[in-house]
């Protein structure tokens, strides 16, 4: 039975409660950070600048993620080079398009001429991977972050999506294919094993693959038929 501790892919925690953060910061296993706009809503951050910089004093040794917010290129530009400056291991996030469409790719190929290590996002096309590819420079370290869960939702299996996309990024040595968009369990082992470099996933699904990944399934099916009958003792329920 395959366990987190046999997996050679780096896992990253998504998300954007710093206790949550803090908390799988110190686990061994959890070897980056990453947290987007969405996230950072829900969890009801107000201050963007204030909440990121709290979290880089804590998270030093890791990598940390954090997206740009512009919706025009020359201010994404402005944002990624101020957020870059805060510290040695942020990584800015840069999505593929802006909201009309239009590509990207010119400013990442600007911010990584100037040096700034970048997290491309939001990629769901192979055409996307490919342009970000040329786009990239082979000296500074990246990642692009693959959504394969999307992919997965329109019914599409997202494995060949990423083993292609692995070979697309073979002339980078310091970029880095990010399984992004994990649905389950499960989805941690299948990003093992086409290849990619991490997986980003989010709090809830962490903490369920830290207690069940590798269980024995015998033990698991009891462990769900004690849950039914707590349950149903607990409803009091009656024939």
């Amino acid at each position: 039975m395959r366990n987190l501790d046999s997996l050679k892919i780096k896992i990253f925690a998504d998300g954007a409660d710093k206790a949550g953060m803090l908390l799988l910061n110190a686990n061994p296993r959890i070897q980056g950070l990453t947290t987007n706009p969405t996230l950072m809503r829900k969890a009801g951050v107000a201050d963007f600048e204030a909440f990121a910089r709290d979290i880089l004093h804590s998270i030093t040794a890791k990598p940390v993620s954090f997206e740009v917010f512009s919706d025009e290129f020359p201010e994404m530009k402005r944002q990624a080079l101020k957020i870059n400056g805060w510290a040695q291991n942020v990584y800015v996030k840069i999505p593929i398009t802006n909201t009309r469409g239009e590509s990207s790719l010119p400013l990442v190929r600007d911010l990584a001429g100037a040096g700034v290590k970048l997290n491309v996002t939001a990629i769901l096309t192979l055409e996307q991977v490919a342009g970000v590819a040329r786009s990239l420079s082979p000296e500074v370290p990246a990642f692009v972050s693959v959504f394969a869960g999307r992919i997965a939702d329109t019914g599409v299996d997202p494995v060949p999506h990423m083993r292609e996309s692995k070979k697309l990024l073979g002339q980078l040595p310091r970029a880095e294919l990010l399984w992004a968009s994990v649905r389950e369990v499960l989805n941690i082992f299948q990003a093992e094993d086409c290849g990619c470099d991490i997986v980003t996933v989010p709090h809830d699904i962490l903490n369920k693959a830290l207690k069940l990944a590798g269980m024995d399934l015998k033990a698991l099916s009891l462990d769900t038929v004690k849950m039914f009958a707590a349950d149903a003792k607990g409803a009091r329920f009656s024939l």
